[in-house]
């Protein structure tokens, strides 16, 4: 058979939420009870953590894909983004190291905030089980991930270049992994990785258990993650770019010009924090520099910031210090902050896909968020990829202070004359969005 996503195998898709249970992304109940991390395969001792953590509620990518990794299937899951997938690895992951006493745990994640954070997420439960950890990212000494690998670490959780670094090195053996998580691989593929993903499954034993996890899954991830699995499960909790349910969305078409106005008048509006993602490096210089302007705390990070840089904003950004933080797509899937009021799309992204992901920095773990994108007439075409995208149309809004303006829509038509070549002609039309 064929799965939706294209790939040949003999094992249905497996949907642990029957007829009798109702979910939500963030909310699972059966009968009218809510459903606990009880009864997914747990050991005790972790339940014992989730309990001390006050996890007391799987999420249902968490409910469905936990009980399959335990048991060594492999997975290609997708979820939305802030609905609980690190820890939906992260669980199996150090149960099953912990029981079989041997091998190794490789997570490969598109960025270095992704990985530290991930990493965070194995340390709430990883020290109880005497499992240790390391982080393999470019921007910091090599000698301290050295001196981290001398200590046999079970979990290595690695951005591609700088594990490529250490296998070229031969610091890095990646012989000994049984368990290979691709978090996030669809970002790792838009960044460039492919021949560096592809080379580092060529060291990874072919008996090695595989697991993908992102809220977009586009047939060339797939294709990478199938060389190296056997028979995977397809675990989907919403469709493949779909947005988190609790976000509010709102599109203001304005002006080029008139974008910067606006943001001030929805800084003073929305006074929690907010993220806001700017397309260029460049941009979320000068938007920071705005913003620090009109009298708000804001920080920036992308990668021309060094490591500490982006750490430090970070930082700020999650203890308030920085009630702005300025981003690009690069950091769209490293940043997980509980409570992040505002998500504001200065620039659409290049890439549809990167709007599931950047709104998905809100509304996360339950609470509910908004996500506000300027558009200017012009981009009309983009406006229609995101809706087509995400299966629904984007609530525009009005400010008072601004005209109404339309998206413009250019199409291309071709006209026939008897007896003559075809000519191209083109046409433009005006969408009015109400």
């Amino acid at each position: 058979m064929v799965n939706k996503i294209g790939f040949k195998h003999s094992l249905k898709p497996i949907n642990y939420i029957g007829e009798k249970m109702k979910c939500d992304n963030n909310v699972i109940k059966e009968s009218g009870k809510k459903v606990s991390f009880d009864g997914l395969g747990i050991a005790p001792k972790i339940i014992e953590v989730l309990d001390r953590l006050k996890f007391i509620q799987p999420t249902p990518i968490q409910h469905k894909a936990i009980p399959l990794a335990i048991e060594g299937t492999d997975i290609i899951g997708v979820a939305q983004t802030g609905t609980g997938k690190t820890l939906a690895f992260a669980i199996p992951v150090i149960q099953r190291l912990s029981r079989d006493n041997k091998g190794q745990c490789l997570v490969l994640v598109p960025t270095r905030e992704l990985a530290i954070q991930v990493n965070e997420t194995f340390l709430k439960i990883a020290p109880l089980f005497d499992i240790k950890t390391v982080v393999i990212i470019g921007g910091v000494p090599i000698r301290s991930q050295l001196n981290a690998l001398k200590k046999k670490p079970r979990v290595i959780i690695a951005t591609p270049g700088r594990l490529i670094d250490h296998m070229n090195q031969r610091t890095l053996r990646l012989n000994e992994v049984a368990i290979l998580i691709l978090d996030e691989a669809d970002r790792m593929l838009d960044m460039g990785f492919k021949p560096d993903i592809e080379r580092i499954l060529k060291f990874v034993p072919k008996k090695s258990q595989t697991m993908l996890f992102s809220a977009t899954i586009p047939g060339e991830v797939v294709s990478i993650g199938t060389t190296h699995m056997k028979f995977p499960v397809h675990v989907e909790v919403a469709p493949s770019g779909t947005a988190a349910e609790r976000i509010i969305q709102e599109l203001f078409i304005v002006k080029r010009e008139a974008k910067k106005k606006l943001l001030s008048k929805l800084l003073n509006q929305y006074r929690g924090s907010v993220l806001l993602f700017s397309r260029t490096k460049r941009g979320a210089s000068k938007i920071k520099r705005l913003i620090t302007e009109m009298g708000h705390n804001a920080a920036e990070i992308h990668s021309d910031r060094t490591l500490k840089q982006r750490k430090g904003a970070l930082e700020g950004f999650k203890t308030g210090k920085y009630r702005i933080l300025v981003a690009t797509d690069i950091a769209a899937r490293g940043i997980d902050v509980v409570g992040i009021e505002t998500v504001i799309n200065y620039d659409l992204p290049d890439d549809s896909e990167n709007y599931v992901h950047r709104i998905g920095r809100t509304g996360r773990a339950g609470h509910e968020g908004r996500a506000i994108s300027f558009a200017t007439p012009e981009q009309g075409k983009d406006i229609r990829n995101i809706e087509k995208l995400i299966k629904t149309a984007l609530p525009v809004s009005e400010h008072s202070e601004f005209a109404r303006e339309a998206l413009i829509t250019r199409t291309v038509s071709r006209s026939k004359t008897q007896g003559k070549a075809k000519k191209r002609s083109k046409s433009s039309s005006v969408r009015k969005r109400r």
